[in-house]
């Protein structure tokens, strides 16, 4: 059985439906120097079908 990868587990969530999303950046401190269309992104970036065949390598078990 293959090993998922651990880091990229922590980072990406995966759908019902086997999209691939992850969180963006610059959302964690500093909050009151950004603007607020910056801060009020709900959701995260869908990955592009390139990297998602990345992802699915380093994460066997998740498909």
């Amino acid at each position: 059985m293959l090993k998922s990868h651990s880091g990229l587990s922590k980072r990406v969530k995966i759908t019902k439906k086997g999209k691939v999303i992850h969180k963006k950046a610059g959302k964690s401190h500093l909050l009151t120097n950004k603007w607020a269309s910056l801060k009020s992104d709900k959701y995260g970036r869908r990955l592009d079908d390139v990297e998602i065949r990345r992802v699915k390598k380093l994460l066997p078990g998740s498909f």
